[in-house]
């Protein structure tokens, strides 16, 4: 299986966010992984489609937006416009899921669902046959450098027996580091999302390491 990383900007130096992105982009990453926060649907707020349309100009690395804000649909030709190459959006939220897939895939952009802890996974079944991606929250959506939620690792086992042979990737995001990595890879998930993990010190360090657990 093809383990892609997906370091998360959500802990990425706001400051310095060109330098950072291109330490990521350089050093290999797969994917940016962009979380969108509106203050709503999570207590957060990160930013919007003119900003993630600046970064886009500064690295060429596949951005992956997470899209955690209460109703999806009206900001997904925007997102898609600023550069987005992926666009996840929560089944928790208040978009109808079935009208968000299909304005995602008009803007020529993959479609991903997302499931939070407290959420079954089955409620994604009916959609399988048209999603690129499945992002499972191991941590409660909304915040950075939380646990890993033991629990996750029986969800991932069940996504990746529903996902079949289909071509979905099953992504993971929260709590994963040098100690949880192994368990979600193990369970099946080939996009990993780690934010404090990789941008705490070296990123090419940080990167290698994961590589190398990966490939244990």
């Amino acid at each position: 299986m093809n383990i892609k990383i997906a370091p998360s900007m959500l802990s990425a130096d706001f400051a310095n966010l060109e330098r950072d992105l291109k330490e990521v982009e350089k050093n290999g990453a797969d994917y940016l992984h962009v979380d969108i926060m509106d203050g709503h649907f999570v207590p957060n707020i990160t930013m919007g489609p003119d900003q993630l349309a600046q970064l886009r100009k500064v690295v060429k690395i596949p951005f992956d937006v997470h899209l955690m804000i209460t109703e999806p649909l009206k900001y997904i030709d925007r997102f898609a416009d600023a550069g987005a190459d992926i666009i996840t959006v929560h089944v928790e939220s208040d978009g109808d899921i079935q009208t968000c897939l299909d304005a995602i895939v008009k803007k020529g952009v993959k479609p991903g669902l997302v499931v939070s802890p407290d959420t079954d996974i089955n409620v994604i079944e009916p959609y399988l046959d048209q999603l690129s991606m499945i992002l499972i929250m191991c941590v409660y959506p909304g915040f950075g450098g939380q646990s890993y939620i033991p629990a996750s690792t029986e969800k991932i086992k069940a996504c990746r027996k529903m996902i079949g042979n289909r071509s979905i990737d099953l992504q993971v995001d929260g709590g994963i580091n040098f100690n949880t990595l192994k368990e979600v890879v193990d369970a099946g998930a080939n996009v990993i999302v780690s934010g404090s993990c990789l941008f705490k010190g070296d990123m090419k360090e940080n990167i290698g390491q994961f590589r190398k657990i990966i490939q244990r």
